[in-house]
């Protein structure tokens, strides 16, 4: 029997729906299990500073504390209900929120809360044998908060489906713990979270470009007319974003390193800056132009008829929907998206519930170029001509118009021979990642200490210094 107020944390009465007990009982030890398996590798005896969300009050999301990752308190948080809230979009648009789920689209929103969910355990399965390599105590600390994060926002989408969908739901919850990520036979549903995360910069590119696709996907599930799903993706981004300000810190203080050990040794070319030990800027848009081609994809086909069904049955919204001045309905608006015709791209209007998916990725890159832009400050500083460059968005891309096509990191359509070509000028070759793995070839913890290749953050995690004991190796 399972203490619903001491190990699961939560605000949804889960101590009176005894079915929901029941199933929870059932799926916890196995959930334990894939943890123990697929979690963070040789880690679960440290006891670790981590963040704990005991309740949606300011004072109780975010507490502080040693806890053994196996004991963390993964609970279950919906934000308040607002008892007038509306169906804020599409055909249902002025209706009251739904709190329970339409039977005419029950199917679909099981797909969307399945296919969210998933992207939860992948994360995790991807970064779990990088606790081996961190490069300091505080960012070993970050990933595994980002671990136990992602742990707790698969409970949120399994409660979702315990909660709403009957059989079905609880066939589906254990088919979460089932999929494994770049499995042959049972892999993720979504692309990227097939691809492995070899090395710390990937990890932290992954939490800048990936972990921010979370953010506007859930953003636009924040807008669902079924309100509990609504007012669980709110609460989630709460703790997404110290994912993605884990990720963009961490990319800007490898690069700040590298421009220190340029400037100091007055120094540029990639061999030269590779012989001191840090990571050069050409490998470093090597992967910004992987991590975010590949993430691009995960928005789904620029004309999509699932897309524009989500919209007008209030299942799915637009980014920041209420704050968008139309008529929340669309049904002549337009929106542009690309083609490759007869080897040029070629803007094309289509109706605008078709293209959310495009629209949703062109205000997803709007957000990422400032984080570029926020990194090139970097170089600027240091006196370098340097600066990254997101690619085109129809590069390196395997979904929508842009699938099958060879599109130059300038947007030039190319003949597959000549995309090959330069393929290890614009993505990272084995040479590579075999240089970057070569770097983090240990655990640095001695406290206070950073790899040679990556700068200090510029302060500690909750006012602690940067000397503090943030993981205790017992």
């Amino acid at each position: 029997m399972i203490d619903y107020i001491d190990k699961i944390p939560n605000n949804v009465e889960l101590g009176q729906d005894r079915v929901l007990q029941r199933a929870l009982e059932h799926w916890q030890p196995a959930y334990l299990n894939w943890w123990y398996d697929m979690g963070p590798n040789e880690s679960h005896a440290f006891e670790v500073y981590l963040r704990t969300a005991t309740s949606v009050e300011p004072d109780g999301w975010a507490q502080f504390g040693y806890v053994r990752m196996p004991e963390y308190r993964w609970g279950i948080f919906l934000q308040p209900r607002d008892v007038n809230r509306q169906v804020n979009f599409g055909l249902h648009k002025g209706q009251p929120a739904w709190q329970e789920v339409p039977a005419e689209y029950r199917s679909a929103l099981r797909r969307i809360i399945v296919t969210q969910g998933d992207t939860e355990p992948a994360s995790v399965e991807q970064q779990r044998l990088l606790g081996e390599s961190c490069p300091s105590l505080y960012d070993l600390r970050n990933i595994f908060q980002v671990n136990v994060e992602e742990g707790r926002h698969l409970w949120a989408m399994v409660y979702l489906l315990h909660r709403y969908f009957g059989r079905d739901g609880r066939e589906e919850a254990e088919a979460l713990l089932e999929r494994r990520s770049g499995d042959d036979d049972n892999p993720r549903i979504l692309g990227a979270f097939n691809e492995p995360t070899p090395d710390w910069l990937a990890f932290f590119m992954f939490t800048f470009f990936t972990d921010r696709d979370g953010k506007f996907q859930l953003s636009a599930l924040a807008e669902s007319g079924f309100d509990p799903l609504a007012r669980t993706c709110r609460f989630m981004l709460t703790e997404e974003a110290h994912h993605m300000f884990v990720g963009e810190t961490g990319v800007s203080r490898i690069i700040q390193r590298t421009c220190e050990v340029m400037k100091e040794n007055k120094v540029e070319t990639p061999s030269d800056v590779r012989a001191l030990g840090v990571i050069d800027l050409q490998t470093i848009q090597k992967y910004l132009n992987f991590h975010y081609s590949v993430t691009l994809d995960l928005f789904g086909s620029d004309a999509s008829s699932n897309a524009a069904t989500y919209y007008t049955s209030g299942l799915k919204g637009r980014f920041e929907e209420t704050k968008i001045n139309d008529d929340h309905l669309l049904n002549d608006a337009q929106y542009p998206v690309f083609e490759v015709i007869n080897g040029k791209l070629v803007a094309k209007n289509v109706a605008a519930f078709t293209a959310l998916n495009e629209r949703l990725r062109d205000d997803y890159i709007r957000e990422v170029q400032g984080g570029v832009d926020r990194w090139n400050r970097n170089m600027e500083k240091a006196g370098l001509s340097f600066r990254l460059k997101l690619p085109h968005k129809g590069f390196h891309r395997a979904i929508g118009n842009f699938a099958g096509h060879y599109i130059s990191l300038d947007g030039e359509v190319l003949s597959k021979e000549s995309w090959k070509n330069h393929e290890h000028e614009w993505m990272p070759s084995p040479e590579d990642y075999k240089y970057v793995q070569s770097l983090m070839s240990g655990r640095v913890v001695e406290l206070g200490k950073f790899a040679n290749w990556i700068a200090p953050p510029s302060r500690g995690v909750n006012n602690q210094p940067l000397n503090f004991e943030y993981v205790r190796f017992n």
